[in-house]
């Protein structure tokens, strides 16, 4: 018995020294830096028009760093590579978007966030409401993401299912493709849906596909223990101290379409917040001609109400309000509520006066993405729609043309430079429906109180959708 043992502990040498070979060492500074597989993304790693690196996973990854006092080398693969790379186990950490792996021997860490797959078309297309109406469907898919495991397993359910696997480019170059019309659905991160508005405003997501997975990251098959436990203590204590709230608020809350937790909390802050306020909207209509409840609805949307907000480029305030815009609007004080409020009304105002030849409401649609892109970017998307034959003067068409703004095609001609124009147009629309939501809420103006009489002002026709 002992020379089997023998012999079994022989033939286990060689694979002690494969794993241990195999086995990344520990990051420590200066000696072995952090290998991270990922692959480009709005949420896991992507640059801007400055080179700037950023997405979420990307942030996580970075701070996580800092916490070993280490350096990062970010390997970044396509949609068509990553199932080859997620294989070779050379890596101490993939993070790209990932969900548990069907190889029980690949270890994971905790779940970041939760999730599920679901079907987007165009708004404009008769939406589906089960599954057995993806028959007869092609629905394009990202190579080597969970969606295309998902449709994969569909496509052996449903008869007449065809799956387009796309091994280049990102889930927005889908989304594009898809607003544009040039392909009819896609399967995506149902998370995902609200970013990629930014680029395709009118994508929908009609039909859940799949139930809901956790994202983590992947840590291979033999992963070093000591930074195995690091990484567990990691997430946790970023999920118990809040950062990963907010990273998550960061990436995602700016654009999310309206939900029925974010009505609700709206409907909550008008019985609780709105009273201390109401009069200094109900004075900026005064000054302006302005619906009060229209302010309002910005205001909500830029701070939530909270006179003390500071974005990271240092926007601040009720209103949030760049200190150039202050300085040329004489607030002195961006935090005060009422100097914030009257200030931001004024520069709405300047707006909606610069667009003398538009028809209401588009003029006041139009003045309230100036508000948030800045007037040379909407005047520099109006000249875009020009140029497309599309009337720059329509909210409907430029809900179409603000988007472009974030492409290089257009962008590099402009002066002005990127925009985010698909975020003005979801800014936009998010204020018109607290705008409807005030006014069922809220009483007008009594006639005659409101400075300036017309479109938007508490005496003229209220705007409507």
């Amino acid at each position: 018995m002992r020379a089997i043992n023998r012999i079994v502990a022989f033939l286990a040498i060689p694979l002690i020294i494969i794993a241990c070979r195999d086995q990344l060492p520990f990051p420590t500074p200066g000696a072995q830096d952090l290998i991270v597989v990922t692959r480009p993304g709005p949420v896991t790693y992507g640059a801007d028009e400055t080179g700037s690196i950023s997405g979420l996973e990307h942030d996580l990854i970075e701070l996580f760093a800092r916490e070993l006092g280490v350096g990062v080398k970010h390997e970044v693969v396509g949609p068509g590579e990553i199932a080859t790379r997620l294989n070779n186990d050379r890596y101490h950490i993939a993070a790209a978007w990932l969900s548990p792996a069907t190889d029980p021997g690949i270890v994971t860490g905790p779940p970041l966030f939760r999730t599920h797959d679901v079907l987007a078309q165009h708004e404009a297309s008769l939406p589906l409401r089960s599954l057995e109406q993806l028959s007869g469907k092609t629905v394009h898919v990202l190579a080597g993401t969970r969606q295309a495991a998902t449709m994969k397993r569909l496509s052996g359910e449903i008869a007449g299912l065809t799956v387009v696997e796309v091994t280049q480019g990102s889930v927005i170059d889908l989304a594009e493709a898809l607003d544009e019309q040039k392909i009819s659905y896609v399967a995506m991160d149902a998370r995902l849906e609200d970013l990629v508005n930014q680029y395709a405003p009118a994508l929908r997501a009609t039909l859940k596909l799949s139930e809901a997975a956790p994202v983590v990251w992947w840590l291979g098959r033999q992963p070093n223990p000591e930074l195995q436990a690091r990484v567990v203590a990691f997430i946790e204590r970023l999920r118990k101290d809040g950062t990963l709230a907010r990273l998550e608020e960061r990436y995602f809350g700016h654009v999310r379409r309206l939900k029925q937790v974010d009505i609700e909390k709206f409907l909550g802050h008008i019985e609780t917040t709105l009273p201390r306020l109401r009069k200094h909207f109900q004075d900026a209509e005064r000054l302006t001609g302005i619906d009060w409840r229209l302010i309002a609805a910005l205001a909500w949307q830029e701070s939530h109400w909270d006179p003390f907000a500071t974005s990271y480029t240092n926007v601040r305030g009720l209103m949030m309000l760049t200190e150039e815009t202050a300085d040329r609007l004489g607030v002195g004080n961006r935090l005060d509520p009422r100097e914030s409020i009257l200030g931001g009304a004024r520069y709405l105002n300047l707006l909606r006066n610069g667009l003398p030849d538009v028809p209401e409401p588009d003029r006041t649609w139009l003045a309230i993405a100036g508000y948030n892109i800045g007037p040379g970017h909407l005047n520099a998307a109006r000249t875009i729609a020009r140029q497309l034959k599309a009337d720059a003067n329509a909210w409907y068409d430029m809900k179409r043309i603000l988007p472009l703004l974030a492409k290089p095609q257009y962008y590099n001609r402009l002066k002005s430079g990127r925009a985010r124009g698909g975020e003005a147009v979801i800014m936009t629309e998010n204020i018109r429906s607290y705008y409807d939501i005030l006014c069922r809420n809220e009483p007008p103006l009594p006639p005659g109180e409101s400075k300036i009489t017309g479109p938007g002002a508490g005496t003229g026709p209220k705007l409507r959708r």
